[in-house]
């Protein structure tokens, strides 16, 4: 659960976020997040964008006001690049896609979004990157920042992410559901290979107000490597 910090400089912080951390802390302030960590560290922290709780990867926070709002209005305008990669259910039939669907509210279930004409926009980028049949390894590159976009884009076209709680099966996906000559000890209890959001934030690139250019990258996780291991070793 520990943040790995990949940048800083006066003015902002770049980590790279655990799964399974709060990004800022919740309504109920029910357990410590990124944000109460930094502010341990650096006094006031000012929050630019999220990530889900249990997506991984690149994130960025502002050290000070000038720089919240310059880095709020590269975020607002579309002017930062956001790559993430996630593992989904199924092959999409093409290798790569743009899906441009609004996102709203779900009327109903509090906390879950849906497709909706008449929601905010939301664009989508996708590329294929690995096939398994079963599952596959998807590059995304978003444009908005609607919650959950990636996540409600996925379920929408037929392919949700692994493990995915709200929008998925949310099954936990053990190495014995695909490997065909799987055995395990006769009192040993297997761990699931991915038991969490299969998402993870790659990258930010962005052109901050002294003219330098940044991208900052994450790499992807020990989980996330371990699972796509045995996909290539046992469904290819």
């Amino acid at each position: 659960m520990k943040p790995e910090i990949i940048t800083e400089t006066e003015d902002f912080v770049v980590l790279n976020k655990p799964s399974g951390l709060l990004s800022i802390p919740d309504r109920m302030q029910s357990e410590i997040s990124l944000k109460d960590i930094l502010k341990e560290k650096y006094g006031e922290i000012f929050t630019v964008h999220r990530l889900d709780k249990d997506t991984s990867g690149v994130i960025i926070f502002a050290r000070n006001e000038s720089s919240h709002k310059y880095l709020s209005e590269l975020f607002s305008g579309r002017s930062v690049k956001k790559i993430y990669y996630g593992i989904v259910h199924g092959s999409p039939y093409d290798d790569k896609g743009h899906i441009d669907l609004p996102i709203a509210e779900h009327p109903v279930k509090k906390g879950k979004m849906m497709v909706n004409r008449k929601g905010k926009p939301a664009s989508t980028e996708w590329e294929k990157m690995e096939s398994f049949g079963r599952f596959s390894l998807i590059k995304f590159r978003i444009h908005t920042g609607r919650t959950h976009q990636i996540r409600v884009h996925m379920e929408h076209a037929g392919y949700p992410i692994i493990c995915d709680p709200i929008y998925g099966d949310g099954q936990p996906v053990f190495l014995s559901s695909f490997k065909k000559k799987f055995h395990l000890g006769k009192f040993a209890e297997e761990k699931p290979l991915m038991n969490r959001l299969a998402l993870h934030a790659s990258e930010l690139g962005f052109e901050y107000a002294n003219g330098e250019e940044y991208t900052l990258e994450a790499p992807l996780p020990k989980d996330f490597q371990a699972f796509l291991n045995q996909c290539r070793k046992n469904l290819k």
